[in-house]
């Protein structure tokens, strides 16, 4: 939205949308599903693991908040103002954070990132989630039935806020919670001064947009 670096933008709330349990302590942060598999999805072919967090967080019950932000941009000749989600949090702690780091996933390399590459998620339908790992097959199955055309299939889920919604896998006492991810999203940890993780923190938008 917000094309030029030096527009001000301000962030008008933190919304908290739900509540997510992650008992393996492994989290995937990734789109629930990818449009380029529709065709295995369909007919129950293997598909690429979800993009699993290298870090491990300890198994829990943790807040999933939004955080909003307000600033004019123009559309069609006109200059209006505009709200949009900036990023959503996932809290680990209320620690203070000191500092931020790329989150990386389990197959990601630092040694092969190219000056200025950001490791992140893609998602054609603008949709991120944060899942527990190990629930991860059970937890992203209504999200990748599909009908004729490639069509998704009506889904049973727990609609949040904002579009957002939850499945939840009893079995395994394990959540998958969906956000707003234009394009995907970049992966930040949040660390306090003993180097404990304190929050990821999922920021969206193309590689080069300016936010």
């Amino acid at each position: 939205m917000y094309d030029d670096p030096t527009t001000p933008v301000v962030v008008t709330g933190i919304e908290e949308l739900t509540t997510i349990r992650v008992p393996s302590g492994r989290l995937v942060v990734d789109a629930p599903w990818h449009d380029d598999q529709v065709w295995e999805y369909q007919r129950g072919l293997p598909t690429r693991p979800p993009r699993e967090l290298a870090v491990r967080i300890p198994p829990g019950v943790y807040r999933v908040e939004i955080a909003w932000t307000a600033g004019p941009y123009e559309f069609m000749g006109e200059h209006v103002d505009g709200v949009e989600c900036a990023a959503t949090r996932l809290c680990i702690s209320d620690d203070p954070v000191v500092g931020w780091e790329m989150g990386l996933s389990v197959e990601d390399d630092i040694a092969r990132l190219q000056p200025g590459e950001e490791p992140r998620f893609f998602s054609d339908a603008n949709v991120g989630c944060f899942a527990d790992a190990g629930a991860w097959t059970t937890l992203s199955a209504p999200f990748r039935t599909f009908i004729d055309d490639g069509v998704p299939a009506p889904r049973d889920s727990e609609e949040l806020a904002d579009g957002c919604e939850r499945v939840r896998d009893e079995s395994q006492r394990a959540d998958l919670v969906t956000f707003g991810a234009e394009s995907g999203g970049v992966v930040w940890l949040g660390r306090t001064k003993t180097g404990d993780v304190a929050a990821i923190v999922v920021t969206s938008g193309m590689p080069d947009a300016k936010a």
